[in-house]
């Protein structure tokens, strides 16, 4: 090994800065940082070194100086983590405060209320079945469409306090209800509005015959029921029944029309007999329904409930058996509108005298006398004559007769089928009013 010798920016020079000659190295203090003569602790005279191979030459190591620039660029680890800032730090801290917070509040309130988290009721919010969507031919629409028309009326009498029900039919304040609602009152009477207000009202006129009254009260903004056509239902038709039964106000019923012009003969020992073609419904009708509205399925009012058939014994409180008749709108509006008129309303009638069923049981109705100027004679019938249908409806009692009669206006025109011997002929009556 000899001479100068260069490896990995290592200079291999002598001390003092020149090169020395191969096996010559030169003497004395080495200049640089410890110049001026002072002699470096790192150095030794190798010439003088008694250790020494005479015949190695002398070198020292001496890192290469830096080249001129400054100090080197820092250089950043990409691998080290981000530092984040502070106000990204503060800003974590204090939204994970705020979380942890709440959450401990709402675990504190669950556990101290129930011992425990709080238990959900019921499946999830769902869209309402077509049933419970209350459209407008519903029947929750159509009682919400009727019930403000409909009241409870109150009559004192001297054997207490009658109640029953009424429908409000013009706005300036005529309600219908029953006759024997308000019979054998003072003519004064307490009506009871669908929101619980009260008013006196006063009789305007009765007929005890078709068992239709009405009363008036003094009040604005009344809204009155609208009017079907009980001439077109048929059975099986829906129907309602609106009232106060047993004092329970607003309360509705439903059923359907079980049968129509069923005949019926009613009332009181000693007081009127009253006659019926009336609409059976099988919608639950008590006591205190008397004089309420039987509605259709658009909400228009097509019959009045009166009475029911009950299976009960003498003295005891009748109830519903699903057997309920109410009057045919169109006979009680017609009744309706001759009391507010004239005071009372006609009677319709035939112009005979009907004594019992023809020779065979349910075959007809005999007339046992005729009134030489009424409408039966006018049509030809004569007395001995078997009615065997009034516009196509069978006649099997002598009440059927009387019933379906008082059920037309006076003026109208029926057609009778009837028998004289053993011939069957048909005739055409014009009913009139009676003379009374």
């Amino acid at each position: 090994m000899g001479g100068t010798d260069v490896t990995d920016g290592w200079d291999w020079r002598q001390p003092g800065g020149t090169p020395a000659p191969a096996g010559r190295p030169a003497s004395g203090s080495p200049p640089g940082p410890y110049g001026g003569g002072q002699t470096s602790p790192w150095w030794s005279d190798a010439l003088t070194d008694p250790w020494r191979d005479p015949h190695a030459p002398a070198a020292v190591v001496v890192p290469a100086a830096p080249a001129d620039g400054g100090e080197p660029e820092p250089v950043t680890d990409p691998d080290a983590p981000n530092r984040p800032r502070l106000r990204q730090v503060v800003l974590i801290s204090l939204i994970t405060a705020l979380l942890a917070g709440s959450l401990g509040s709402a675990l504190t309130y669950a556990f101290l209320r129930g011992g425990g988290p709080a238990t959900v009721l019921g499946a999830r919010p769902a869209e309402a079945p077509a049933l419970a969507q209350r459209k407008p031919e519903s029947l929750a629409r159509v009682a919400e469409k009727v019930l403000p028309s409909v009241v409870t009326v109150r009559v004192a009498s001297l054997g207490g306090i009658s109640e029953g029900s009424g429908f409000i039919v013009s706005a300036d304040g005529h309600v219908i209800t029953n006759d024997h609602v308000v019979a054998g009152g003072t003519g004064k009477a307490t009506v009871v509005f669908n929101d619980g207000s009260t008013t006196p009202a006063s009789v305007v006129g009765q007929d005890p015959e078709s068992d239709i009254a009405v009363i008036k009260v003094s009040r604005s903004g009344l809204r009155p029921v609208e009017f079907g056509d009980s001439d077109a239902l048929a059975v099986g038709d829906p129907v309602l029944a609106i009232g106060s039964p047993l004092s329970l106000a607003n309360t509705v019923t439903a059923g359907i029309v079980s049968a129509l012009d069923r005949t019926m003969q009613a009332g009181e020992p000693g007081g009127p007999v009253r006659y019926y073609a009336a609409i059976q419904t099988d919608a639950a009708v008590n006591h205190g329904n008397s004089g309420g509205p039987l509605v259709d399925g658009a909400g228009r009012v097509v019959g009045v409930n009166s009475t029911i058939k009950s299976l009960v014994a003498d003295g005891q409180e009748a109830g519903n058996i699903g057997l309920a008749f109410a009057i045919p709108i169109n006979q009680a509006k017609r009744v309706t509108q001759e009391i507010i008129g004239t005071g009372r309303a006609r009677r319709t009638v035939i112009g005979a005298q009907v004594g019992g069923t023809g020779a065979a049981a349910g075959n007809g109705v005999r007339l046992n006398a005729v009134e030489p100027s009424g409408p039966a004679a006018a049509a030809g019938l004569k007395a001995g004559d078997v009615i065997l249908r009034l516009n196509g409806r069978p006649l099997t009692e002598p009440t059927d007769l009387v019933a379906l009669v008082r059920k037309y206006a006076p003026g109208s025109v029926v057609t009778v089928e009837y028998r004289r011997g053993s011939t069957r002929q048909n005739a055409s009556v014009t009913l009139a009013a009676d003379a009374k």
